[in-house]
């Protein structure tokens, strides 16, 4: 096809563009179509000076051949990584749940599911490379002049400024923080603190402040005070001890992270954080779980893997109808569970917790499938005595079982359950291979063949039979 070299010729001979354009118009075979690309091409470099200008728009054009408007978005959104960043494909497409880009009235499941359509997407265009990470995960990484090409979208508009991972020790000053801008993005850097005077004053736009991996300790109050339109706060990984009562002001906040805050010890009252589904808490240092959280009524996704957390107020959970995502640390023995607790739980997906004995784990599992839930992933603890085991990435449904002085008693076996873990358990002698549970007459499940049980070799060795 003639015009096919043309195009060709119009990338400028340059490896990437052709690839772009070529990822764009994959499946064309329409020569008037290829012809008005050809057009379009030539249209555009016409408008601007300079190869790095052509470049851009070269590659600019593959972004503007997107149809789907959800895909533009989630496209810009990775810019906010740093520059050669290797991004996580489950931690990408909680971040679009998070902005809003991916609607989140189905399930997590459903969720993800039209997040791997849109990387599908990006991917076909060329946009994003599909990689496996240094932690051997799924993931994506954006081409550095493809990342250009997206800043310079998101520095006109939808407006972001993204200083991520430039060794930064200080904010972007005060003049810098328009009030049109959108989303902040000063993740991996340097930044040890806020000073009063280089605070933004007019911020109504802001809906995302990403400040991950700064060693900020302290957080002003004032910060809060001009951002009513925030609706992400990321400040995972930072050395924070406390946050301000002044996010409280934040009356449209649906995400706070704090991930791996491990300074942080305590929380204001969150009761007038209405609008949050997301609260992020994972390897915090706080003792008890924040006030007014039983007000958080549309909260989806709650993470306390917290060690040192010291109780769940009793009747909390049951408040919380909304969860599709609830984890606690297993191996934390001051929170063991009570299956009436959990049982209100309708929608829950993903779960992370422990039960106290054989009994209540076994009325967790008898209501979760008497109302027909399924636990897409778990990893649930049995017993006081557990072995402390990590969960393992390509493993979505685990038990780990250490009860000291079990015998006899039976336990229920989810469906499609992959790994038993057996710790502790002196007195269990024999694992029959396939293990039926009878209650009230009723037979129940039965082992899995594709099922695991692991523990230490002594043990079993010791099993009869």
């Amino acid at each position: 096809m003639p015009t096919l070299k043309l195009v060709v010729k119009e990338c400028a001979g340059l490896p990437l563009t052709i690839v772009v354009v070529a990822g764009t118009m994959k499946g064309e075979d329409n020569p008037l179509v290829w012809k008005n690309a050809l057009g379009e091409l030539k249209e555009r470099i016409g408008k601007v000076e300079g190869v790095e200008a052509e470049v851009i728009e070269r590659l600019k054009f593959s972004f503007d051949h997107l149809k789907d408007k959800q895909a533009k978005h989630c496209f810009l959104y990775c810019t906010v990584y740093p520059e050669d960043f290797e991004i996580e494909m489950d931690e990408l497409i909680e971040c679009w749940i998070e902005e809003g880009f991916i609607d989140d009235t189905g399930t997590r499941q459903e969720m993800k599911g039209k997040g791997l359509t849109i990387l599908k997407k990006l991917e076909d265009n060329c946009l994003l490379e599909n990689i496996i990470t240094k932690l051997g995960r799924f993931g994506v990484k954006m081409h550095d002049a493809v990342r250009d090409m997206a800043l310079s979208i998101t520095s006109m508009n939808p407006r972001y400024i993204v200083h991520a991972g430039l060794q930064l020790k200080e904010l972007p000053k005060r003049g810098q923080w328009s009030p049109d801008i959108e989303k902040v993005s000063l993740m991996h850097n340097s930044i040890t603190e806020f000073p009063a005077d280089v605070l933004p004053t007019k911020c109504q736009l802001l809906t995302t402040l990403l400040l991950r991996g700064n060693p900020v300790k302290a957080i002003p109050y004032s910060l809060f005070m001009n951002m009513p339109c925030l609706s992400v706060l990321n400040l995972s990984f930072t050395k924070i001890e406390s946050l301000p009562n002044s996010i409280s002001e934040l009356k449209n906040l649906t995400t706070l992270l704090l991930r791996g805050c491990e300074e942080l010890r305590g929380l204001p009252c969150l009761s007038m954080l209405q609008e949050l589904k997301k609260l992020d808490l994972f390897r915090t240092k706080i003792e008890e779980v924040p006030e007014g959280m039983d007000m958080l009524i549309k909260l989806r996704y709650i993470d306390l893997e917290v060690p040192t957390l010291k109780q769940i107020p009793a009747g909390l959970l049951p408040k919380l109808v909304h969860l599709q995502h609830l984890s606690f640390d297993v191996n934390n023995e001051k929170i063991s569970l009570k299956a009436e607790e959990m049982e209100p739980l309708k929608k829950l997906e993903c779960f992370t917790g422990r039960f106290k004995d054989i009994s209540e784990f076994n009325k967790f599992i008898s209501s979760m499938q008497q109302s027909k839930k399924s636990l897409i992933k778990y990893y649930l603890g049995l017993g006081s005595d557990l072995i402390p085991m990590f969960k393992t990435p390509k493993i979505d449904k685990i038990v780990t079982i250490g009860v000291h002085n079990w015998e006899k008693s039976g336990v229920m076996v989810c469906d499609s359950l992959q790994v038993i873990e057996v710790g502790n358990c002196d007195k269990l002698k024999r694992i029959p291979p396939f293990v039926p549970f009878v209650g009230n007459g009723q037979p129940f499940a039965y082992a899995p063949p594709s099922l695991t049980i692991r523990s230490y070799a002594k043990w079993w060795e010791s099993l009869e039979g």
